[in-house]
């Protein structure tokens, strides 16, 4: 090989030759990944979305046990839980766990339990109105009344006969609340967006 050819070769062994991931301008390179990959993640994951696996019955049939969630924690910064809204929280009798439950009582309003029936009255509808619930199987017999104050909400599972929530240890303080079920990603054959979220028309 004469030396013309030699060189051109070392040219191109040369321009081919790439950088070690170990050297310092790649230790560089994972750094900067890193930290934007932090700056980005932790915010997301504290203040936007977590992800929430059902435990136990209490949503039975609307959630199953095992099934995984991600739950909103950024809308109720913009807006106040609605009545319906499937949310999760920390119950206060025991704030180092997590609940999931239906909004069925707001702020201000008296909630009547009557067996099946769950009657409201705001100042909307003095007089009351009967709620549908479209979402129970199993309805309870428990007569309550309850009137919330102004940051309280009343919560209940959707299996009325297997549930612990505003009917056994009281209302729910705004505070408490996380957010609400948003995705529903497993099983993969009941994917859905908002899942489990019912809204009366309240005339």
């Amino acid at each position: 090989m004469d030396t013309q050819s030699e060189q051109n070769t070392a040219r191109i062994i040369e321009n081919d030759t790439k950088p070690s991931p170990f050297s310092r301008q790649g230790i560089i390179e994972i750094i900067k990944f890193i930290l934007l990959a932090v700056c980005v993640v932790i915010p997301v994951r504290m203040f936007v979305m977590q992800p929430f696996i059902v435990s136990g019955s209490s949503m039975f049939p609307t959630f199953k046990d095992g099934q995984y969630l991600i739950v909103d924690e950024l809308s109720y910064h913009f807006r106040e839980p609605a009545r319906g809204d499937v949310i999760v929280f920390k119950p206060p009798m025991n704030l180092k766990t997590y609940y999931i439950k239906r909004i069925i009582g707001l702020p201000g309003e008296t909630v009547i339990i009557n067996g099946a029936n769950i009657i409201i009255k705001n100042e909307a509808h003095p007089q009351g109105f009967i709620l549908t619930q479209p979402y129970i199987e199993t309805p309870s017999d428990d007569k309550i009344e309850k009137t919330l104050g102004p940051d309280e909400y009343y919560v209940l599972g959707d299996n009325r006969t297997a549930s612990s929530d505003s009917r056994y240890w009281g209302t729910l303080p705004r505070k408490d609340i996380t957010g609400r079920a948003f995705l529903r990603l497993f099983p993969f054959t009941q994917i859905s967006y908002l899942p489990g979220e019912y809204h009366q028309i309240e005339q």
